[in-house]
């Protein structure tokens, strides 16, 4: 399975951006496609995800601010951000695990930056 991360950029406080994660490959492997961000000097966290039962599931500090869909027919999740903070800012990774092969898959990462 391979991740294509997309839609980063530069966007003021209060912006929006949606990012883009295209997946390819043996893609009935894998159980939710989601999106993890990692500030510099800091952990990764969990962002957002979508289960194969389109199930959804957000962290604690992007829930009502940002929204997780996906175009099953393309292979394609959308990460829609809004009211977009400073502490938003960080490299976003597309992330895909696959619980049966006991793998996780993980894309090159976008970078957003909020910034005035």
């Amino acid at each position: 399975v391979q991740l294509q991360a997309s839609g980063g950029g530069l966007v003021q406080p209060g912006g929006s951006l949606r990012l883009s994660c295209a997946a390819s490959g043996q893609t009935s492997t894998i159980d939710a496609i989601g999106w993890f961000r990692q500030a510099p000097g800091k952990q990764r966290d969990f962002v957002a995800s979508i289960a194969i039962t389109g199930l959804t599931f957000y962290g604690d500090s992007v829930k009502g601010r940002f929204s997780i869909s996906r175009d099953r027919a393309a292979n394609v999740v959308y990460l829609y951000m809004t009211n977009l903070k400073l502490e938003d800012s960080g490299i976003y990774y597309c992330h895909a695990p696959a619980v049966g092969a006991g793998v996780v898959y993980w894309g090159q990462g976008t970078l957003v930056t909020v910034s005035s």
